[in-house]
């Protein structure tokens, strides 16, 4: 935390009186210096003029265009794996592999949920959805990077190049227990068996420690409904992540494209929850590298016309995100002319992006323009006028977030791109707890985005895999399936040595 001075706590007390925010210091100087000194930290990195800024535009989003144009991306900005060419899919394997081996690809992991839904308290990434490997989601994620390092190396003319750096975002309450998580040490918020199975393994997961960078997302200070930040205590500012479009603040302010500058071009950006991630997918990298687009975004087929997801397509022109909610049954319900059987609308958004460095280094102040989202909340808070805590029983306040794909739209669509893949490859959130279990073990209904959906898709796939190559599973697996470890195979590749067997183990 910074010493400070007189001075400077005076200098950053006008700056707060001029915004109409000087209740915050109400009681600093009654607060210890420990207190105090923490207090002007959490407040010297927040400027309050610029959030007024950001409720201003939340509260009074600006006008859009009385009529409203929505159309799918043109096929110019479009791919599918459904019906590519595969000399083309292997064409951007190629590339991808090729920009990989040059050490020109970095990964950004939005990893600032914690498992709280889950009945955890320890970050999202290192749940374990209960494999027969026992891996966290952190853990296979590591390890699709060794694979698909080791993969680019083989072809690289200098394989010491052929190194992805991993910059993993937290939140405040994430950052201390992932990078303890990373390094092998105890985490209070994991049982002793998990503890146990962690230790396992290498630190970093075998990683080189100085390739991966944990950094940490923004706060905004909580609002009450006439503007006022909220205190949390007498000591400290009442605050709630900034979502994850303060990805892009983020990547300035912790320094993290200064780190890439040197040699990074090109850089993929998942969500932690995902457990079929593929982390630095050569095809997707060398599909937006060819096209030379600034954004790229992977989507995957919409279910059905009801399935509650937002849509990439065109608004107006522009590529955008449409959620769930902003689009008539009619638009829904619209099938694809060429082709009927599917629909008009469906490139589902599973925050998967592609960047190039070019694009995320212009940014500058635009990260300021991203318009907030404000969600109104119950949120305790430390009355100054009365001087106690209050636990409200109704929303008494706002919190303002930024969502990542909200700057779509300032590109056109030729700096724009969609590549669709096999949900049942490539996408499995993780984001409730298991329903509740009947005496015969079955579930009392349906598990949606669980542990228990995580853990048999991944095990579905390794299946679908071995069988490819002509295996056999027989290992008395209650899915029937197989645990293929990334260590073993990135994508389904380089198994062709299990061809004529029956594999009995749970994992390979």
């Amino acid at each position: 935390m910074p010493e400070f001075t007189p001075t400077e706590v005076q200098n950053l007390k006008s700056v707060y009186e001029k915004a109409d925010q000087g209740h915050v210091f109400t009681y600093f100087d009654s607060l210890s210096q420990p207190d105090q000194k923490a207090l002007f930290g959490q407040l010297q990195k927040i400027d309050p003029v610029r959030v007024h800024k950001l409720r201003d535009l939340a509260l009074n989003p600006p006008t859009e265009e009385a009529q409203t144009v929505l159309e799918p991306l043109p096929e110019s900005a479009t791919a599918s794996i459904y019906d590519s060419k595969p000399e083309d899919i292997q064409r951007w394997y190629d590339l991808g592999l090729e920009l990989i081996g040059k050490g020109e690809v970095a990964v950004v992991l939005l990893a600032g949920g914690q498992g709280t839904r889950l009945g955890s308290k320890a970050p999202k990434g290192a749940f374990n959805i209960k494999l027969p490997s026992h891996k966290s989601l952190f853990q296979i994620q590591a390890e699709r990077i060794l694979k698909i390092q080791k993969l680019a190396a083989a072809r690289a003319s200098d394989p010491t190049k052929a190194v992805i750096p991993w910059f993993i975002m937290t939140s405040g309450p994430t950052r201390g227990p992932t990078e303890k998580f990373f390094k092998k040490e105890k985490l209070d918020e994991l049982s002793a068996e998990e503890n146990a199975n962690r230790a396992k393994g290498e630190p970093y997961f075998g990683l080189d420690p100085k390739n991966v960078t944990i950094f940490e997302q923004g706060v905004l200070p909580c609002i009450t409904n006439d503007g006022k930040f909220m205190l949390a205590s007498k000591a400290k500012l009442a605050v709630a992540p900034d979502g994850n479009g303060g990805l892009y603040k983020a990547l300035q302010d912790e320094g993290v494209l200064e780190k890439m500058r040197p040699t990074i071009k090109h850089v993929h950006a998942y969500c932690v929850d995902n457990c079929l991630a593929r982390v630095a997918d050569p095809i997707f990298i060398g599909f937006a590298a060819e096209k030379k687009v600034k954004i790229a975004t992977k989507v995957v087929r919409k279910r059905d016309a009801k399935e509650s997801v937002g849509l990439i397509l065109q608004k107006n022109g522009k590529p955008d995100v449409v959620e769930y909610s902003e689009v008539d049954d009619a638009t829904c319900q619209a099938v694809d002319p060429k082709q009927p059987s599917i629909l008009k609308f469906r490139a589902a958004n599973i925050v998967n992006h592609y960047y190039s460095f070019e694009y995320l280094d212009s940014m500058g102040d635009a990260v300021n323009s991203l318009p907030p989202h404000v969600a109104r909340k119950k949120i305790p808070f430390f009355d100054t006028e009365k001087g106690e805590a209050v636990d409200p029983k109704t929303p008494n306040g706002i919190k303002l977030e930024q969502f990542v794909f909200d700057n779509f739209k300032w590109l056109n669509l030729n700096e724009f791109a969609c590549f669709e893949v096999k949900r049942e490859e490539e996408f499995s959130p993780l984001k409730n707890a298991d329903p509740a279990q009947k005496a015969d073990g079955s579930f009392e209904k349906e598990p949606e985005d669980s542990p228990t959906t995580s853990r048999r898709h991944i095990k579905e796939q390794g299946r679908r895999w071995v069988e490819a190559v002509g295996a056999t599973v027989k290992n008395g697996d209650a899915d029937g399936g197989l645990e293929v470890s990334p260590l073993t195979s990135y994508g389904g590749e380089g198994l062709e040595g299990f061809k004529g067997q029956t594999i009995e183990k749970a994992t390979i």
